[in-house]
């Protein structure tokens, strides 16, 4: 009817089509097709939408490594470097003077860093690990009440803001999903909760990785990753900022150890359940490698001790660690530009100054 319509009027068909094109302009734009509007507001940023995270380490196999590490009667001659680390992560703790109520220890092992609370730093901690054995076998400081999860760092889950305080001690490094891992961090902590970590930095073990890298190159004509990747620093930052954290702070610092040989260290990378669990790892270095591996470490970087009668080669180890607080209205704020009272320009005249209760009165280049 409408085609017949059309075609014997066509006067009157170009007002039916006027009118059409009258009443649905609303939803048209440029003749195109109406948008759907969307109703949902504006989406929070957080790590994972400004990373990405990366299928790199194989989870089971590291579960695996660490349960075999936990089950070694010889397994406390290797933990030396996590007693360490974990002494100076439970320091920063106590350098904040609250007493938290719950806390969480992430990837806590044997408790490394629990073992130092007290009553008046921290009154309840939860311990997560992948290994029931490390838990089994973790130490608790006295007077703290305590409880042990089995729980991969890679997919925890807390209530929201139910957390005061969560630490992690050389565990995070192997986690695929870093910028998933520090959003629900986020989550989990309270507001002006604090995240206490560290991890191994890329510069770790760098002197086993040129060896191996050596040796290799010399007997096979290639390189494989024997050694895992490792966090850069600048990556920790990103995630901090990324996650929404203020207050943030990321220092590095480097633990040098004397082995007796190459050997010696390879030993106690394995016995610590730090071996390499990259999908890409090769999954039999051999054994002429190994020794070639082992005399280019002891020629690079090996050293004789006359007063000991014995010879050992370094290895090092680059911590990377950070913190940063969940934000809340009582944190302290920056001070407006151009509110300072005394100009940088005069800090050569800091004495007078400090003598002097008068303000100085700042240059018009100074608040500039």
């Amino acid at each position: 009817m409408f085609q017949s319509m059309t075609t014997r009027c066509p006067v009157n068909a170009l007002l039916i089509n006027r009118c059409i094109f009258k009443k649905s302009s609303k939803y048209l734009r440029n003749g195109q097709e109406p948008r759907l509007q969307s109703t949902n507001s504006a989406k929070t940023k957080t790590a994972s939408s400004v990373y990405r995270s990366m299928n790199v380490f194989d989870r089971s196999a590291k579960a695996l490594q660490r349960e075999r590490a936990a089950l070694s009667e010889e397994y406390h001659l290797s933990e030396h470097i996590r007693e360490e680390v974990g002494w100076r992560t439970a320091d920063r703790v106590f350098d904040i003077k609250r007493t938290f109520k719950n806390a969480v220890e992430l990837g806590a092992g044997r408790g490394y860093v629990s073992r130092h609370f007290l009553p008046d730093s921290v009154e309840m901690v939860t311990l997560c690990d992948t290994s029931q054995t490390h838990l089994d076998k973790a130490i608790i400081g006295d007077g703290v009440k305590y409880e042990k999860v089995v729980m991969d760092e890679e997919s925890f889950e807390f209530p929201d803001n139910s957390v005061d305080l969560l630490v992690s001690s050389l565990a995070l490094h192997w986690v695929n999903d870093l910028p998933g891992c520090f959003d629900r961090v986020m989550r989990c902590l309270k507001p002006d909760g604090v995240f206490i970590a560290c991890v191994f930095g890329g510069d770790t073990l760098m002197e086993l990785r040129q060896a191996l890298q050596l040796a290799e190159t010399e007997r096979s004509g290639g390189i494989s990753p024997h050694i895992s990747p490792f966090t850069r620093i600048r990556d920790i930052g990103g995630l901090l900022n990324a996650a929404g954290f203020t207050l943030q702070t990321v220092d590095v610092e480097a633990m040098c150890i004397w082995f007796p040989s190459a050997w010696h260290v390879m030993r106690d990378v394995r016995a610590m359940g730090e071996g390499n669990a990259a999908h890409a790892r090769p999954l039999h270095l051999r054994r002429d490698l190994q020794f070639a591996a082992a005399a280019v470490y002891d020629e690079m970087y090996g050293k004789d001790f006359p007063e000991r009668g014995s010879r050992g080669v370094p290895a090092t180890f680059q911590i990377i660690n950070f913190l940063g607080w969940k934000p809340d209205p009582s944190q302290p704020k920056p001070l407006q530009r151009g509110s300072g009272e005394v100009s940088l320009k005069d800090l050569h005249k800091i004495d007078e100054i400090i003598k002097d209760t008068e303000r100085v009165k700042l240059r018009d280049d100074d608040v500039k």
